[in-house]
């Protein structure tokens, strides 16, 4: 699936609660509706992004791992 996103957050090799941070603060930024795509390394994000998600009510459209690398596609709540 190909996932047309507006920003990118790249949280690699940063540790909890660092990557949450960033996001917060990244999807601020944001338009309502606009797509994040996150790029984490630290494997607490596989739980923490989707409470984040889940908490502020944003759109977990997909995430994936590939050999310790996590991606994360979030749209912004409306």
């Amino acid at each position: 699936m190909l996932i047309e996103v507006d920003a990118q957050l790249d949280a690699s090799g940063l540790f909890c609660p660092e990557p949450v941070m960033m996001l917060h603060t990244k999807v601020r930024e944001l338009s309502p509706g606009a797509v994040l795509k996150v790029i984490a390394t630290d494997p607490s994000t596989q739980r923490d992004i989707p409470k984040f998600c889940m908490f502020l009510e944003h759109e977990l459209l997909e995430s994936s791992e590939n050999d310790g690398t996590y991606m994360y596609w979030i749209r912004k709540k409306l």
